[in-house]
């Protein structure tokens, strides 16, 4: 016989006690008690961050970024500004890429020391981050 069997001897064989007063709990019910405990915190949120999806931001070359300024030229020369389309991209603060969204309005401000534009709406857009303009009355310009 082992120790533990000589020093337990007398209960090893009885019945496990049932409480008159509180039930046996289910498995279920007892392991549902420690559900809540999370031993990473934070885990669960930088899973969802890292899964989520951005976009990239291509760089425009030279005829894009020529086409873009005589756009903004032409807006900012008119004394009536007229109505504009803008597609520009917004950097994610979180991780790399960000995604794009569009506008529609008048320029009534540029702010060459912060290279921004200001619609009419009081929407600020940097000039960096624009990628297209779509303005009806610059294609009924004639050819130079």
């Amino acid at each position: 016989m082992t120790d533990a069997a000589a020093e337990y001897g007398d209960i090893i064989g009885r019945p496990h006690h049932e409480s008159k007063k509180h039930p046996r709990m289910a498995r279920l019910v007892r392991a549902a008690q420690f559900a809540p405990f999370a031993a990473l915190t934070g885990y669960d949120e930088l899973i969802r961050e890292s899964a989520r999806e951005t976009e990239s931001c291509p760089g425009l070359d030279g005829d894009g970024i020529r086409e873009l300024n005589d756009k903004l030229v032409f807006l900012l020369g008119q004394e009536e500004p007229p109505e504009a389309v803008f597609t520009y991209f917004i950097p994610d603060e979180k991780k790399a890429g960000g995604r794009y969204a569009g506008v529609t309005g008048r320029v009534m401000r540029y702010d060459p020391c912060g290279r921004s534009i200001t619609l009419d709406s009081g929407e600020q857009m940097f000039l960096e981050n624009i990628t297209r303009i779509e303005c009806d009355a610059y294609r009924t310009l004639p050819e130079q």
